[in-house]
């Protein structure tokens, strides 16, 4: 079977393997579709700390079923998209169900290799059936999840003024499930062209550019009051820590981002306005289901978020082109 490898930073190659055979509790899938986020970027680039090459990645994963095994609620050629984080099932966070948090937590294309191959093999409980959303939409089903998790954390409401920091995919994620929640919401960030798709394609209700008046801009937009919650996607230690200067006083502040550098903040001001503040790591089995069901509700113009997409054997050349920024990708699939 063929499968891209990316043997060192900035070196990808398409090799040929065998075929794996599941073994006991695993599913084959053959793969149909490969989601390229900003970790397989990371990857590429060598900027990743928690990963050793060579390394096959992709984790945003759909295909359809190969190999069911004992399996009784799948079939073979049913569409399904995968859950790519491994728990152990054991640690104190997988016996209280937050297995998003798990002590050994194994992410397919980080940890172990994952999805950018014809075929590959699964244990039963992380492959789930697409239902009624397509290959394409079921590639999108993981980071979308994300978002849905830091919405989920930050407990937004019709009644909440929200504000996104950062409109890559993972912030544009947020801005999806806060909206399905009836939040109004306010995006914030450097690049111009990214914001105004938000308000046309993602229904924002506002924008704000990441400048240096950004305070006294969204000081005005409030009254004075700040946003109810604040959600980091940017992946920046010092926009996070700009972050909390945007939260109201009785306010929620979600980090969705995670950075290698310590953040630090104001311990006056955190106690001043009794900040509450939530990491959100990854996402959970109803987060997975909460995206489903908001693609059948219609809330997720998937197609929108798509703007690229290319063959697994072309791969070592499309990495290159979608890393340019005047690339202008958003949501980028890979099909086998």
């Amino acid at each position: 079977m063929k499968t891209l490898i990316c043997d060192e930073p900035d070196r990808l190659s398409l090799i040929e393997r065998d075929v794996p055979t599941p073994a006991e509790g695993e599913v084959l899938v053959r793969i149909r579709r490969i989601g390229i986020c900003g970790t397989d970027f990371h990857i590429y680039q060598g900027k990743h700390p928690f990963l050793e090459y060579p390394r096959v990645m992709g984790h945003e994963l759909s295909g359809t079923v190969e190999d069911a095994g004992e399996s009784t609620r799948l079939k073979k050629g049913e569409n399904v998209y995968i859950v790519p984080y491994l728990a152990c099932g054991k640690c104190i966070a997988c016996r209280r169900g937050i297995t998003n948090a798990c002590q050994s937590l194994a992410v397919l294309g980080v940890h172990r290799d994952g999805g950018m191959t014809e075929f590959i093999c699964v244990p039963e409980p992380n492959v789930v059936s697409a239902g009624k959303a397509s290959l394409d939409e079921a590639a999108m089903i993981e980071f979308l999840a994300i978002g849905a998790h830091g919405v989920k954390r930050g407990g937004i409401t019709t009644t909440d003024r929200v504000l996104v920091v950062g409109s890559g995919p993972i912030g544009m994620s947020a801005i999806i499930f806060a909206k399905a929640r009836g939040a109004d919401v306010t995006v914030m960030d450097m690049r111009e062209d990214r914001l105004d798709f938000t308000i046309a394609s993602l229904s924002a209700d506002r924008t704000l550019l990441a400048n240096d008046e950004a305070e006294a801009h969204a000081k005005r937009l409030t009254d004075g009051d700040f946003f109810d919650v604040v959600i980091d996607a940017t992946g920046n230690a010092m926009a996070m820590q700009r972050g909390f200067g945007f939260v109201a006083h009785g306010g929620r502040y979600v980090l969705v981002s995670v950075v290698r550098n310590d953040i630090t903040f104001s311990d006056p001001e955190f106690h001043k306005r009794e900040t509450t503040l939530f990491a959100s790591r990854n996402a959970q089995p109803d987060d997975f289901a909460e995206v489903v069901k908001q693609m059948e509700n219609g809330r997720v113009p998937a197609a929108a978020l798509n703007t690229h997409r290319g063959s697994l054997e072309d791969g070592p050349t499309l990495f290159r082109e979608w890393l340019r920024p005047e690339a202008g990708v958003i949501k980028a699939l890979l099909e086998v």
